[in-house]
């Protein structure tokens, strides 16, 4: 991830400075970023991807949960009957 929010910036041609200011955060910790450090908190790296217009990206991290739907639907029973209908005059 951090290479690839390097190679972003550097296509939009921003050097560290100017993201690191943008963002509010230090050279070093822009640079740890880039080299995808574990302890760099993810709101840094937000803002990172806020300054180089990529934040919706974000949102997409564990949105396509394919193993924790499958786990879901194996601990589905089928044998659990639905919930009686209520009458709807009383």
């Amino acid at each position: 991830m951090g290479e690839n929010i390097k190679l972003a910036r550097l296509r939009r041609k921003f050097s560290s400075e100017q993201v690191a200011e943008r963002a509010n955060i230090s050279r070093p910790t822009l640079s740890s970023i880039e080299k995808g450090a574990p302890t760099v908190s993810i709101g840094s790296y937000l803002l990172v991807l806020q300054v180089l217009g990529l934040e919706k990206d974000f949102l997409l991290l564990a949105k396509d949960d394919v193993l924790g739907r499958k786990l879901q639907d194996a601990n589905i029973s089928t044998n659990e009957r639905a919930p009686k209908r209520k009458d709807k005059n009383g």
